[in-house]
């Protein structure tokens, strides 16, 4: 080791405070060019957007880490929202925080590191919007058949309001068309198409809505990506057609809307129907209705024509009167019949009557036979044995009954 010596006066003159020490690095860093100015690819970790608008996370990589820190004046710009574990690219400038003494990366842009940040904010957007329900088909309104009038949401120049103009003429040539001009691309666009959208529906003017924009790049798309634009078209209680751009561009305004038209022509021939050939439809459909209507006549009138050659109809009695004749048939075989019921049954009952007649006790009775009753038991008397001496008998003959007293018996 080697011997420093003692310190000389002069020596505590040259000693700095901590604070002088993290500003003496942070000005040496701020002057350095690479510093000052460098990108930096990372992967984000323990990413914390504070309440204040500000975020802040660290970017590491396989073997180190540096803290970084991105202010609300510019994380306000990103077109994504930074998660962690993905993969960015930033610029911005390392500087010292004082109080800490902890050197970090003061980020002023962050791009996406293999993906884009429009991109990006495209899937993240169209997930939370798919999340909240504002693209089921649940909440799709039907377009009306034959609109009264149409409210085209589109810039005032360039082809693609003459194409709508056009076609719209073409195949219905008095039909109602209601421009409501908006800025299609640029950072104020979303804002004025979403405010068209909401005063179309205050007016209740039309009674569907094109939002329409010739074809483009993703960035020059973009303002029908916006969620605020999203959210317009959910709220408007009139059918809203999307045709924005070519057939293979998609925006977050064609999910949301209630009819995806692949172009703005295409929404043209799909929210209106062609006048002749309507007109030719509705001639058809008379034809077929006259036709329909004399075939039936015809056929009602040949079925008249039966029935008046019928016999039922040219005598329409004599039906009541065959019937009646039966009728006094069946009547006549039903007395007949009841009348010689009656005369079996009466032979019937008069033989039994004979047989009856013949076991009665009475008739037994009339040929001088008696039926001997003991008062005192009540029973029928068959033998000197049922009596005694004294008792007191009853005696029913044909015509009435004699009471005794037994003097004597004999046997």
């Amino acid at each position: 080791m080697k011997y420093m010596g003692k310190l000389s006066n002069n020596s505590f003159s040259n000693i700095l405070t901590v604070s002088q020490v993290n500003r003496y690095i942070k000005e040496k860093m701020s002057k350095d060019l690479i510093l000052t100015n460098i990108w930096v690819r990372g992967e984000i970790s323990n990413f914390k957007n504070h309440s204040s608008g500000h975020m802040y996370f660290t970017l590491k990589d396989e073997n180190s880490l540096i803290k970084c820190v991105m202010f609300r004046t510019y994380n306000s710009y990103l077109r994504f929202n930074p998660e962690n574990g993905m993969k960015v690219i930033i610029r911005g400038y390392i500087s010292v925080f004082e109080r800490d003494g902890q050197y970090q990366l003061y980020a002023e842009e962050m791009q996406s590191d293999g993906i884009g940040n429009l991109h990006i904010a495209f899937e993240q957007l169209k997930k939370k919007l798919a999340d909240e329900g504002l693209f089921d088909l649940a909440y799709k309104k039907k377009i009306p058949y034959l609109p009264r009038s149409i409210g085209v949401v589109t810039s005032s120049t360039g082809s693609v309001i003459r194409d709508i103009i056009n076609i719209l003429n073409r195949r219905f040539y008095n039909s109602v068309i209601k421009i409501f001009p908006v800025k299609v691309q640029g950072e104020s666009a979303s804002g004025e198409i979403s405010h068209a959208i909401e005063k179309l529906n205050e007016s209740g003017c039309v009674d569907v809505i094109i939002l329409a924009r010739g074809g483009g790049s993703l960035e020059e798309l973009w303002p029908f990506n916006e969620e605020i634009v999203a959210r317009s078209i959910f709220k408007s209680k009139i059918p809203v057609i999307s045709a924005i751009g070519h057939e293979t561009d998609y925006t977050i305004a064609d999910f949301v809307a209630d009819l995806r038209a692949p172009t703005p022509s295409a929404a043209a021939e799909l929210v209106m129907p062609e006048k002749l050939a309507l007109k030719s439809r509705i001639n058809e459909l008379t034809l077929r209705l006259v036709n329909s209507l004399l075939s039936n006549i015809r056929q009602k009138r040949d079925r008249l024509y039966k029935v008046m050659d019928s016999a039922a109809f040219r005598q329409p009695y004599d039906k009541i009167y065959q019937e009646r004749m039966k009728l006094d048939i069946l009547s006549k075989d039903l007395r007949k019949s009841m009348l010689s019921r009656y005369d079996r049954e009466r032979s019937k009952l008069c033989l039994l009557i004979g047989k009856l007649d013949a076991l009665s006790p009475l008739n037994i009775l009339s040929r001088g036979y008696c039926i001997i009753k003991s008062e005192n038991t009540g029973n029928i008397v068959k033998s000197v044995n049922d009596v005694d001496v004294g008792n007191n008998l009853e005696i029913q003959l044909k015509d009435g009954r004699l009471y005794c007293v037994v003097n004597d018996k004999s046997s």
